[in-house]
């Protein structure tokens, strides 16, 4: 299984956990080391998001994709 892949079962795990809160999360690219996603619904202004993105979602995938530097929130005007 690619990483990325690997990376995209990850997120749909936790997204249940995500959406009981009234949240949800973008996949958007995995590069250099890198996941990138976009926080949406109660989430997107969520004053736990970097709680929830740096000890939730990032631990579990670097748990098991050690390689994985970082996850990282987008905005809509962060893309490219």
């Amino acid at each position: 299984m690619k990483t990325e892949e690997k990376i995209k079962e990850i997120l749909n795990k936790l997204r249940p956990f995500l959406s009981s809160d009234g949240g949800n999360l973008e996949f958007i690219k995995y590069e250099d080391n890198i996941v990138y996603i976009r926080m949406l619904g109660a989430c997107a202004n969520c004053g736990m998001l970097d709680f929830t993105l740096k000890d939730g979602i990032e631990a579990a995938i670097q748990e098991e994709i050690p390689e994985v530097l970082a996850v990282v929130n987008v905005g809509l005007d962060d893309i490219e």
